[in-house]
């Protein structure tokens, strides 16, 4: 969340933000917050100055009693009514304060000063050129559903049967390509790219859920087990970032960078009208996340990092792809700036997301109390927190899929997957 101390420095800047993030209605709550930070302010004088008399008066009526000059009783009574407004006012701090954390835990990140202006996707840049390579599909191609289907790998009808629409099943060689997807981008990542590899628990608490953002602003799109309080995770960033809540980090051992896998769970509440075809929006789905905690100076430098790491997947499984820059309308509202990696499917003729790199800088880790020291002499700072897809498996399976079909209807297995799979062809 957002330092108080940043928006009281900067109000106008903040609702800048919220213009330009498409939340101007969200505004009354920026004066709300600022408004119960000077009754706070307030407050809390006028606690301290009753506390400090009560203080006072207590040594008098004690000293008072020692050397038996003069009766105390009229000063008791006068404190024992201080006392009850000292409590009042108390009450009072802990309710505002409330307040205040349930504001700031709704409001947006800053957004980064290379994010551009726009009002929602259509508005966000192309960053660089969009990669390709050469794939020979000269005949009518097959959608992914068809391929699945007629091959006997992918199995969305039973899968319905079993959980409800959206929840897709993997068969025989289907598994197993699923399965290499996976071990490769977390060999990649651990061998290549110098992640350690985290294999997290699937359901979190809702401090996790708050720690990195996702709650309360986002409770509608995770599957909650109420018996037990707890939440499938949408993603591993959340398990993941929370390894560390509550942790003073030491600085040597910074930037820390984890690549997991995980199962994602989501409720996709507000999809209707979408296209939900197959794997174009899944309630269940496989990816592997990367996650970093670094120093504020070089959180930039690692987000560049995690999309080159990416990048590096579907270069080396040959997988056409561009890479967007997110504007200001479309961003998260946890991110200070992200890059969305899409695929192309030849089927569907458009792009499909498949990967998307954030830097949060300070606001997960204020939220989860993620600090460090840069040296023995400072104060506590919070690090930056970053995360990417490395990659999600459903929309890359769409497009590995359709890629490399071939004439006949088969399934080519990328070159980088051949070790994994054990065959060539399905």
């Amino acid at each position: 969340m957002l330092d108080i101390n940043y928006i009281r420095q900067n109000p106008e800047e903040v609702a800048a933000m919220l213009h330009n993030r498409q939340l101007a209605a969200d505004e009354p709550k920026l004066h709300r917050v600022l408004a119960c930070d000077k009754e706070r302010k307030e407050l809390v004088q006028r606690t301290d100055e009753q506390k400090a008399l009560r203080n006072k008066v207590s040594k008098e009526v004690a000293e008072m009693k020692k050397h038996g000059t003069g009766s105390p009783d009229e000063l008791i009574i006068q404190m024992k009514s201080v006392s009850e407004e000292i409590t009042r006012m108390d009450s009072a701090l802990g309710l505002l304060e409330e307040e205040m954390e349930n504001i700031l835990l709704a409001l947006p990140n800053k957004l980064h000063a290379s994010v551009p202006a726009g009002r929602s996707a259509a508005d966000n840049e192309i960053f660089g050129e969009p990669v390709s390579f050469v794939h020979n599909l000269d005949f009518p191609v097959k959608n992914h559903l068809e391929l699945g289907k007629s091959l006997g790998i992918l199995d969305f009808e039973r899968g319905a049967k079993i959980s409800g629409a959206g929840f897709p099943a993997y068969i025989g060689k289907g598994a197993r390509l699923e399965r290499a997807l996976i071990n490769f981008m977390l060999d990649t990542h651990t061998e290549r790219h110098g992640y350690t590899e985290v294999f997290p628990p699937f359901l979190v608490n809702q401090e996790s859920l708050r720690g990195t953002g996702q709650w309360p602003k986002f409770a509608d799109q995770v599957y909650h087990i109420g018996e037990d309080d707890l939440y499938a995770i949408p993603t591993a960033e959340v398990p993941v970032t929370n390894l560390h809540r509550g942790e003073m980090l030491e600085t040597k051992s910074l930037p820390i960078s984890y690549a997991a896998y995980s199962a994602c769970f989501r409720r996709e509440a507000g999809s209707y009208g979408k296209d939900t075809r197959g794997f174009l929006r899944v309630h269940q789905f496989n990816k592997v996340e990367m996650v970093k905690f670094t120093r504020p100076e070089e959180s930039y430098a690692a987000l560049e990092q995690i999309r080159s790491h990416a990048e590096a997947i579907l270069v080396a499984l040959k997988i056409p792809y561009r890479v967007l820059l997110l504007c200001s309308g479309d961003i998260s509202a946890n991110a200070t700036k992200c890059y969305d990696i899409e695929v192309w499917s030849p089927a569907e003729q458009k792009y499909l997301e498949a990967s998307s790199c954030s830097n949060f800088e300070d606001y997960q880790a204020r939220r989860s109390n993620i600090r460090f020291k840069p040296d023995s002499k400072s104060k506590p700072e919070f690090v930056h927190t970053l995360n990417g897809s490395g990659l999600a498996t459903s929309r890359l399976m769409v497009s590995l899929l359709e890629h490399y079909q071939t004439p006949e209807g088969h399934i080519r297995v990328p070159e980088a997957l051949l070790r994994y799979t054990g065959f060539e062809e399905i």
